[in-house]
């Protein structure tokens, strides 16, 4: 209870929930533009030399970027979501008060691990709202039962494993006693999963596999298999595992 009313009074919330507000909007644009790129010109939406020719306005390919986004922008917002909520107790010099209460310090981290689900759980949610607000404004075509189940599962299934990679930048936030070590090991890790990506063995590293399960690196590129699952799987319980230990059992001198 906590860790929720510590989340609610924070700004954290708002600025990562504007955050997703504007990339479903950016996916919007991106959507309107496609229907009518001569409109979009006329507008000074589009260079009257640029083309987004390959792509359809409709609800698959709408619902195939949200996923991207929630791959990409998800591992930012919500890694920032597990930086503040592990390093603030540093920065802010509570972390001694927190653990002198009667409570187990694992329970500690348990419970800051729920809420950064919760939240990371309520971004999606908002996302896939405003997405579906959205393209039913813009009256998107190619809509049906199996099409939103497949794009929906697609957007869960993204976020949920975005989610268990940024355990190890709750472990970095935490071992590093603040949020610059949480903040540098995620853009270490949103880096690396570019390259590697680009590189062809995405389906092998992690913080790669979001991104091509959900269908960012195109066609081209090979979807990762069971193995990258596993992978991410080991790599969120190892990060929590971790990060509850070294709570137990280090020396909180400050």
């Amino acid at each position: 209870m906590t860790e929720v009313l510590k989340a609610r009074r924070s700004r954290v919330p708002w600025v990562t929930a504007l955050a997703f507000t504007v990339a479903a909007a950016v996916g919007g644009l991106f959507m309107f533009i496609l229907q009518d790129q001569g409109r979009a010109r006329s507008l000074g939406l589009l260079g009257t030399k640029a083309s987004l020719a390959g792509r359809d306005a409709d609800w698959p390919t709408y619902l195939a970027f949200l996923a991207q986004i929630t791959a990409v922008g998800g591992m930012l917002v919500f890694g920032l979501v597990s930086v503040w909520l592990f390093g603030r107790e540093f920065s802010q010099h509570t972390a001694k008060d927190l653990l002198a209460l009667p409570t187990a310090r694992t329970t500690i981290v348990l419970a800051k691990f729920v809420v950064a689900g919760l939240c990371c759980l309520a971004l999606t949610v908002q996302l896939v709202a405003l997405g579906l607000a959205i393209g039913a404004v813009l009256g998107l075509s190619g809509w049906s039962a199996q099409t939103a189940i497949s794009g929906l599962a697609t957007v869960a299934a993204t976020a949920t494993m975005t989610v268990l990679l940024t355990t190890p930048v709750a472990l970095a936030a935490s071992a590093g006693r603040g949020h610059l070590p949480g903040v540098g090991v995620l853009m270490a890790a949103i880096f690396c999963a570019q390259v590697i990506a680009a590189l062809g063995h995405g389906q092998y590293f992690p913080w790669s596999v979001p991104a091509l399960f959900s269908g960012l690196a195109g066609p081209d590129q090979e979807p990762p298999g069971l193995v990258g699952v596993i992978l991410v799987v080991l790599v969120g319980a190892a990060g929590m595992v971790v990060t509850a230990l070294w709570w137990r059992n280090a020396d909180q001198d400050r």
